[in-house]
């Protein structure tokens, strides 16, 4: 059905220039609202008919016409009909509709992919500084921007993990001279513990490593331990290596890896500040007033002007985030988008600001921005909000050992990242289809088993799958089930325009819930050999993109479970 659509989008857009030539008409086909209305709609005929002047349904008519003298719509299309004030619905043949199975076979992990592009993108998520574990909120971030880069992938685009964190900021000294407390006998409660200390269980564990004089290794750092507890740039350096070693542990045990980070002292200590400020001013968008130097945003949409440098000195934060992105934009990345908490919405207009106010060709709208809101999380019945291990909050890691992997990067991914969502824990672990992660991997499970049945009952034969005679898939639910597979390329590349990974987690469902139907409604096994061989065929078509989906998402898809009610039996 891809190149059907492929065929007949090819056709539509020669067919426009037959009716009216030079028109700018898109050649594009929607979904019809309601399914016994066709395949594909088209709209063509009503854009056309305001700059032409001609009545929508004429139009409707002659393009019809036009369109069944194509090659492509005599092979493909069944009707072609006019509807409302000059719709076109038009239905396709079946062939059209179980060419995909064949097409998703062929193409196996790589189906729904585009050619590449050369296009290079970033994206920067996470971004956590080295001052404790990672949290739900690191752990939406995770599964948002891991699943963000699976999706541009897709479309053809080189794609590149960053992650972004403070190795001396107030926060680090903060985290030092809480180690340092530790490692001198105090602890939380004491009434020497300093008020901003960071409290959780893991500032001891630190001090330990470092009495031990330990050589701690992360993916960017290593640094050994010098054991001196006055020494306290080394308790500093030797602090973030060994959280940012933690912190490598838990993206592990969340299955993710990062390709590069960058620290914001590079920023300072590579004279890049400094040239962003200079450029800035170079550009005459800022002015001094009451001590401090300004930033004119409002020339760029903002609600008021910014302050860069503040009158007792040093910069506001925002400052070093243009030269941040100035330095992605100069690496050759054309696009480049931020996860963030909704808590960063202030910093969108101003950063923006300083890197149209620099002029160096970056273009409006640079970076993209995902912003997600609160994980709650509840346990037992119960919300759920301190963690022994950090002290004052649900940590990534707690959520991956209470439930899976599979469970924490899915349910994280399921809803729009500007909703608040709320991670149950109890759910998580049910097995059952009230579990949306199960119910999508039980059914490429289900698929597994139907097809070892089948393939023992064949004598192992699973190569003839491909031989099978597709013209025999016919039933209504099968229909669905390939209008549904055939769906899967174009619902990515949506998805990767409107940053929306959680559109992939929708179609996941929405397949296995197409499978599922399918499976109650037609027997696969015990059936004529040819007919449970194309069906067979569908399953395995099925099973193909439901794996290549949950791959997006980082779930694995699991040949063999089971369920808290009696299992159906494999032979129907």
């Amino acid at each position: 059905m891809i190149q059907a659509k492929q065929a007949l989008l090819a056709a539509l857009a020669d067919s426009l220039q037959a009716i009216a030539p030079g028109s700018n008409a898109a050649a594009a086909f929607e979904s019809p609202k309601q399914a016994a209305h066709g395949d594909f709609a088209c709209t063509a005929a009503m854009q056309l008919a305001k700059p032409l002047k001609a009545n929508p349904r004429e139009l409707a008519t002659r393009l019809i016409a036009a369109l069944e003298a194509q090659p492509a719509v005599q092979q493909w299309v069944q009707s072609l009909e006019i509807a409302g004030p000059g719709f076109i619905n038009i239905r396709l043949k079946p062939a059209a509709k179980q060419a995909v199975v064949a097409e998703v076979m062929a193409a196996g992990t790589h189906f729904g992919e585009r050619p590449a592009t050369g296009k290079h993108v970033m994206v920067e998520f996470v971004s956590a500084n080295p001052t404790g574990p990672l949290h739900v909120g690191h752990a939406r971030q995770a599964a948002l921007g891991d699943a963000l880069c699976s999706l541009f992938k897709t479309q053809g685009h080189q794609v590149t993990r960053e992650f972004y964190y403070n190795d001396a900021g107030v926060q680090i000294a903060t985290l030092a001279n809480s180690t340092q407390m530790r490692l001198k006998g105090f602890k939380p409660g004491d009434a020497a513990w300093p008020e901003a200390a960071y409290n959780g269980d893991y500032i001891q564990d630190i001090a330990d490593a470092f009495v031990a004089k330990q050589t701690v290794k992360a993916d960017d750092r290593e640094f050994t331990a010098s054991g001196d507890v006055d020494d306290l740039d080394s308790i500093r350096q030797f602090a973030v290596a060994y959280l940012r070693h933690e912190q490598d542990l838990d993206l592990q045990a969340f299955g993710l890896k990062f390709d590069s980070y960058f620290l914001e002292s590079s920023v300072y200590a590579g004279g890049q500040l400094e040239k962003t400020v200079e450029r800035l001013v170079a550009s005459g968008k800022t002015y001094e007033e009451g001590g401090a130097l300004w930033l004119r945003t409002t020339d760029y949409g903002d609600d008021k002007d910014r302050v860069m440098r503040k009158k007792e000195g040093g910069y506001t934060y925002f400052v070093p985030d243009v030269a941040y992105h100035i330095n992605k934009f100069e690496r050759g990345y054309t696009q480049c988008i931020n996860i963030q908490g909704t808590d960063h919405h202030g910093t969108i207009a101003r950063v923006r600001a300083g890197l149209q106010a620099v002029n160096l060709g970056i273009p409006q709208g640079f970076p993209d921005y995902v912003l997600h809101k609160m994980v709650t999380v509840m346990k037992n019945g119960e919300e759920v909000k301190i963690s022994k291990r950090a002290g004052s909050y649900v940590t990534l890691r707690d959520l991956v050992d209470w439930t899976s992997r599979d469970a924490v990067r899915f349910f994280l991914i399921s809803r729009k990242a500007d909703t608040e969502f709320t991670f149950d824990v109890d759910l998580a672990l049910k097995q059952n289809d009230e579990n949306p992660v199960f119910y999508v991997q039980y059914a490429h499970a289900r698929i597994c088993s139907v097809i070892r049945k089948w393939a023992a009952d064949m004598g192992g034969d699973v190569g003839s799958i491909a031989a099978a005679d597709l013209g025999l898939l016919t039933a209504p639910t099968e229909e669905a089930l390939m209008l549904k597979l055939a769906a899967y390329p174009d619902m990515l590349t949506s998805a990767a325009a409107g940053l929306a990974p959680h559109d992939v987690a929708f179609y996941a469902r929405d397949l296995a819930g197409a499978y599922h139907s399918y499976y109650a409604a037609e027997r696969v096994l015990g059936q004529a050999p040819e007919l449970s061989r194309a069906r067979i065929a569908l399953l395995a078509a099925t099973r193909q993109v439901l794996a290549n989906a949950l791959g997006l998402l980082g779930v694995s898809a699991p040949e063999q479970m089971s369920r808290e009610a009696q299992d159906q039996p494999e032979t129907e």
